[in-house]
């Protein structure tokens, strides 16, 4: 969840988890640590056509989502870090 200090700038004052509340850290409109952020428009077929979804994760809480997959999350090595 995400509070900005004005809407139409989006300049972000604070990053919560969603799952957790844990406040994260941001410096001058930076996120100082790992945010998993998820903005999903549902669409056709769905129960919730129409509706967009926005949630953040800190990385203790995606770790512990992931960790409940049948399916492994498929990770690749980044080969150039900017």
């Amino acid at each position: 969840m995400r509070k900005y200090k004005e809407k139409r700038t989006f300049s972000v004052e604070k990053i919560y988890c969603n799952m957790c509340g844990k406040e994260m850290t941001v410096v001058n409109g930076v996120i100082r640590e790992g945010v998993l952020s998820v903005d999903k428009s549902w669409g056709y077929f769905s129960d919730k056509d129409g509706q967009v979804h926005s949630f953040d994760l800190c990385e203790e809480c995606y770790d512990k989502l992931i960790g409940k997959f049948q399916i492994p999350v498929e990770i690749v090595k980044e080969k150039e870090l900017i």
